[in-house]
């Protein structure tokens, strides 16, 4: 692993920490950097840095470890994926339950950044060579609308919007019990597991702020069906939330009751609306994605009076 070790001086004494490094750092971009950062890569003063925008300090000791280069990339495939939008600067797609969004240990093909790779010939190439045009990630099991850009002004501009907060994100999620709140905030930082580095949880060491809204849709006996929005993207952030506050969501094998799981056949969170203003023409859209079949027939079991519980999908 490459280590980078820079001391920060009176010119870089006030300035935000990517803001820092990528201007002190010709190998570092400042979307790199909050990578680094996302991916516990970044130190400060021995610390791990949880917040991009951090304010450096004077004589701060910062420490980034750049992983190993290593001989993997993404290559084209032809995976039918479902495109909601496409433009010469963006492309929006559906995502189907199970697919991941870019290649990593243990999954080097079948993601979307594949099959983007074989219907766009032009892909950003600010993330790497593994996640090209890819501005934010879904879960593996989480449905919905996904956005990635064909140049890098584009996915510059988008990933601002991500911080500026002026790119929303709302989805749709059936947790478990009855919501006795038809609105609410959760407003609880998140950070890595202790136990568990494959897990996420409300913590207050080693975390970054993060806030969901929700407001609820329908109460049925034992769950609640709920449209959430984001204010901040954590990994995992819906379902932490939901679980922090005991209404976990269903068929969530991480966080969720897994009595559950055989009777769902599928994590029921969708991101149904995806909203941004386009790079090149300034103007507001607003797209939109269905539930998916399986979605669907939950709710119309419990909308007819059914229990999901003694359901088995064929």
């Amino acid at each position: 692993m490459k280590q980078i070790l820079i001391t920060v001086t009176e010119e870089g004494a006030g300035l935000r920490l990517d803001k820092f490094l990528s201007e002190n750092h010709e190998d570092l971009s400042r979307s790199f950097v909050q990578n680094l950062i996302d991916d516990e890569c970044v130190l400060v003063n021995g610390k791990i840095a949880i917040k991009p925008n951090y304010k450096s300090k004077l004589n701060d000791e910062i420490e980034v470890n750049l992983p190993e280069i290593k001989e993997l990339e993404a290559f084209a495939q032809d995976l039918d994926l479902n495109i909601v939008y496409e433009d010469s600067d963006v492309i929006v797609i559906n995502k189907d339950k199970g697919m991941i969004v870019h290649p990593g240990a243990g999954n080097p093909d079948g993601t979307i950044v594949n099959g983007l790779l074989h219907c766009c010939t032009d892909l950003s190439g600010i993330n790497g060579v593994l996640r090209p045009g890819i501005v934010h990630r879904i879960d593996k099991d989480t449905t919905g609308l996904l956005v990635a850009c064909k140049n890098d002004k584009s996915h510059e501009l988008l990933s601002a919007q991500l911080s500026n907060k002026t790119c929303s994100r709302k989805y749709i999620a059936l947790v478990h019990n009855n919501l006795p709140h038809e609105y609410g905030t959760i407003d609880a930082p998140i950070g890595r597991h202790k136990g568990d580095r494959q897990k996420m949880c409300v913590t207050a060491k080693n975390s970054r702020s993060a806030v969901t809204h929700f407001k609820v849709l329908k109460h049925y006996e034992k769950f609640t069906l709920v449209e959430c929005s984001l204010e901040t993207g954590r990994t995992h952030q819906i379902r932490v939330h939901m679980q922090y506050i005991k209404y976990p969501i269903v068929g969530d094998q991480k966080y969720s009751m897994r009595k559950t799981l055989a009777t769902t056949n599928g994590q029921m969170l969708h991101a149904f609306e995806l909203s941004f203003i386009h790079p090149s023409t300034n103007e507001k859209m607003t797209l939109n994605a269905d539930l998916p079949q399986y979605f669907k027939d939950i709710l119309e079991i419990l909308d007819n009076g059914g229990d999901i519980y003694e359901y088995q999908q064929q």
